[in-house]
């Protein structure tokens, strides 16, 4: 399972004004993440905005990555719903499609325990022939996936990784250390501001959903971790904390999943990678004034002129 390491950004999904996707705008995204050097690309996740997808959309969303990456790097799918039947459903087509792997998280809504979280992910493991990677995001889901949870289905085989993105590093530092001696599993970290913290206690990975803003730093951070230049990997996830201020901007006014990831396309917008920033409803846009402070934040982190 080593191919699945270093930066892997979850894709954000452009959309045009009647909120179809924007194919010519999420294919510049995919090349600038490529050339950027990521080494891997995560689709269909949380930045992706995949709950607002329906199964067909979802499925030309993978096909169409698929077909741009071309086997460059590993594609990792979401296959992100409600219940494990839908995510089993939602599992076999993006196999189909060209995933190399599949995300899921606990069930959300219905409330449901550890013992059922574990039984929800062997159902999935047992009707699916593709790795499959737990996502830890209480935030959404409201069920945190227990470090006893990861490490027993981590040993058992049904998973071969994890995205933490819960901001428990306590937690994943544990899970880390529980599962050193397995080398078919990998752990990375979806948490922006701490990328350094983790890969010093040895995380495989990082998936940053501001990648999608400044991809080369994130390379740039994780080359200097391998070489071991903590010095510089520290001087760079400084910058790119700087970066992530970009966040809050909207606060404010949106929620804050619509104000994070808004701000990543109006920065992205900004810097001419898509062409709207609009958010799937009922999901609000930055506003002009927002924007402006975004840009003033890209100006000083040195992404705009």
């Amino acid at each position: 399972m080593n191919k699945f390491k270093g930066v892997v950004p979850p894709v954000v999904t452009p959309l045009n004004a009647d909120f179809t996707v924007d194919y010519p705008s999420y294919t510049r995204v995919l090349e600038r993440l490529l050339d950027a050097g990521c080494h891997g690309l995560f689709v269909l996740g949380s930045s992706s905005e995949v709950v607002f997808f329906d199964k067909e959309t979802r499925q030309r969303i993978i096909e169409h990555s698929a077909e741009i990456v071309n086997g460059r790097v590993p594609l990792i799918a979401g296959v992100i719903d409600a219940t494990t039947d839908l995510v089993i459903e939602h599992a076999i087509v993006a196999k189909a499609a060209g995933a190399d792997a599949v995300v899921v998280t606990a069930p959300y809504y219905t409330v449901t325990s550890q013992a059922e979280i574990l039984d929800h992910f062997r159902y999935i493991h047992d009707a699916v022939d593709v790795p499959l990677i737990a996502y830890d995001i209480p935030v959404c889901v409201h069920a945190k996936l227990q470090r006893q949870t990861t490490v027993a289905l981590a040993k058992e085989g049904t998973i071969v990784g994890l995205k933490d993105s819960s901001g428990d590093d306590g937690n994943f530092r544990y899970v880390l250390l529980d599962l050193a001696d397995n080398k078919e599993f990998f752990a990375m970290t979806g948490s922006e501001i701490v990328v350094d913290s983790a890969l010093l206690m040895g995380a495989h990975g990082v998936v940053p959903g501001i990648a999608n803003v400044d991809p080369h730093g994130y390379v740039r951070l994780w080359d200097a971790a391998q070489r071991g230049d903590w010095s510089a990997a520290r001087k760079e996830q400084e910058r790119l904390c700087r970066l992530f201020e970009i966040v809050w901007v909207g606060r404010n006014r949106v929620s804050g999943g619509a104000s994070g990831i808004g701000a990543f396309k109006a920065a992205m917008k900004s810097l001419g990678v898509i062409d709207t920033a609009l958010m799937p409803r009922p999901r609000a846009a930055l506003n002009e004034a927002e924007t402006a402070k975004i840009d003033s934040i890209l100006h000083a982190t040195g992404l705009l002129p």
